[in-house]
């Protein structure tokens, strides 16, 4: 896979559209135009406004494209590692009271770990795998998310880039990048914790992901002396699980924020984080599906959870969970100036549901997959259905979405070479393939090793794999195991948790591919109603939405 380009997403000129619909724009004032028009151009939303309104100058000669249903701003994910989701969800075997409990047993490295390593360690999959895992956010309406991590036998470390846009790589001062991995020398103290933070714009860390006295450590593990502690508003921890109302005033004090995983939260410790005392406390809160072995298949499904969540506890309306996904998350990211609501200057990143009646906020968070109609990305159509492409005059390759025509559009100047040259349908068939094969393609990573740190292939250069989190020693994490006051201890378990001494070619079975959406998998719904970990009122509140 190629080296990264130092240049922005989609660089080129998109298609100059004029869309006609309902348009929620998020703005600060929360908006909603009952029928008015965006006009996008060059990546840039030029004018959002009234139908009846004038349009901007420029658009002499521009149709106007009717669509018959209503605009959001495109779905920001904080959430989500994204390499794992061709990985079906998985049958929870028992109550887990923190992550490093379930991150060993022998079916996770059975499940999710093996299957991932051989895939990760397997270079030629790779296209496949990230084309396709992209696809799965791109048809839930989102248009950002956290990226796919690679590093090489040359010790070189980067993020793929892609049709979706990457929180930790946007090569755009005006979008800056998040940082997602603190490195072993930044963990070693809360103070040298707290140095890093300072050179960051925003930093999304896993924190307290479990409800027992363990998990609460890691956040214990930020204090550094009396009233100091390692938390600045730079600091985005993911899941919170196990912090207290008591623990949230101390954090919303200093500005941070928190990202809010329900469903995975829910599926492996019975109860999520206490969302309810976060927005007492003025924490902001950001969502993410976390991946699709123990969550949502796509943002899309994790709202619909985080609003049963949120009826449950009280507190929240349909907008504010939705601002979880667009206004709130870019703010979360500094990147509120340019993204995260429907205004004139900001990017054009949006997406279409069909239809124009009922609450606006409830249409989004209450629709499938096949409601979705358009997903556009910096100014290019992404995602969408037939007519909407037709009459934008894009091209794209022809796929289904739960039985329902749609077409997905992957050229990009600025993507992986070897990403680029596969369509969707190519890659869904070779990772299909590929975990159809899993043992065969196990026993042949065991014969003598092609992948050393420090080695060079003569004739290709470096060798690229997944930076699969916490199962390799890469020398960063996904969270901060900073040592505990007055102690040698470091909070959690050590790196490549999951690992064992069994060659995988003997555990391993095949696997089938999981599918797109929840519109085209027929088993989804029973396997997470027989979830054994999830609270009655969750599962009743499921049965009615997908049962």
């Amino acid at each position: 896979m190629g080296s990264k380009k130092k240049i922005p997403i989609d660089p080129v000129t998109g298609i100059p559209m004029i869309l006609e619909g309902r348009i929620v724009t998020m703005d600060p004032a929360n908006r909603v135009i009952d029928r008015g028009r965006l006009y996008v151009k060059d990546s840039t939303l030029l004018a959002v406004q009234a139908a009846e309104a004038p349009p901007p100058a420029g658009f002499a000669g521009v149709a106007v494209t009717k669509t018959g249903g209503t605009l959001y701003p495109g779905l920001i994910e904080l959430h989500n590692h994204l390499a794992y989701n061709a990985l079906r969800l998985w049958a929870v075997p028992k109550l887990y009271t923190n992550r490093d409990q379930w991150s060993g047993i022998p079916a996770y490295r059975q499940l999710v770990s093996g299957p991932m390593t051989v895939i990760g360690e397997s270079p030629d999959l790779l296209p496949a795998l990230v084309r396709y895992v992209e696809m799965k956010c791109l048809v839930g309406g989102v248009t950002t998310s956290q990226g796919i991590a690679l590093f090489s036998n040359a010790g070189a470390r980067r993020f793929y880039r892609g049709i979706v846009r990457n929180v930790e790589s946007t090569d755009e001062a005006v979008l800056p990048e998040a940082q997602t991995r603190v490195a072993d020398v930044d963990a070693r103290s809360a103070s040298a914790f707290l140095e890093r933070l300072k050179k960051e714009t925003c930093f999304l860390l896993h924190l307290s992901e479990g409800v027992d006295p363990s998990a609460h450590k890691h956040f214990e593990a930020l204090r550094i002396e009396g009233t100091r502690w390692a938390i600045l508003p730079q600091l985005a921890g993911i899941h919170a699980v196990a912090l207290t109302a008591q623990d949230f005033a101390l954090y919303g004090a200093r500005g941070a924020s928190i990202i809010w995983s329900p469903l995975s939260n829910c599926l492996l410790y019975g109860k999520t984080a206490d969302v309810k005392a976060a927005k007492a406390a003025g924490v902001r809160i950001g969502i993410g599906s976390d991946w699709s072995p123990s969550g949502s298949k796509n943002l899309l499904g994790e709202l619909k959870v985080a609003r049963i969540v949120a009826d449950q506890v009280g507190g929240f309306s349909s907008r504010e969970i939705l601002a979880m996904a667009t206004r709130q998350a870019a703010d979360i990211l500094q990147w509120g100036e340019v993204l995260g609501s429907l205004e004139p200057g900001k990017r054009a990143d949006l997406l279409l549901v069909k239809g124009t009646t009922g609450d606006p906020y409830d249409a989004l968070i209450e629709a499938a997959e096949t409601d979705i109609q358009l997903v556009v990305i910096n100014g290019v159509p992404r995602f969408g259905t037939k007519s909407l492409f037709d009459a934008l005059g894009a091209t794209g390759e022809s796929l289904k979405i739960g039985g329902e025509a749609r077409r997905v559009y992957l050229a990009q100047d600025t993507q992986d070479p070897a990403v680029g040259k596969l369509t969707y349908a190519q890659a869904k068939a070779t990772l299909a393939d590929a975990l159809k094969r899993l043992p065969q393609l196990a026993k042949a990573l065991e014969k003598p090793k092609t992948f050393r740190r420090g080695a060079m292939h003569a004739s290709t250069g470096p060798v690229w794999r997944l930076a699969l989190d916490e199962l390799e020693p890469t020398g960063n994490s996904v969270r901060a195991r900073l040592p505990l006051a007055h102690t040698h201890a470091r909070t959690g378990a050590k790196a490549q948790a999951g690992k064992g001494t069994q060659p995988l070619s003997e555990i391993l079975k095949p696997l089938v591919l999981d599918p797109l959406t929840v519109a085209d998998d027929t088993e989804f719904a029973a396997t997470l109603l027989a979830q054994k970990n999830l609270p009655a009122w969750i599962v009743a509140a499921l049965r009615a939405l997908y049962g």
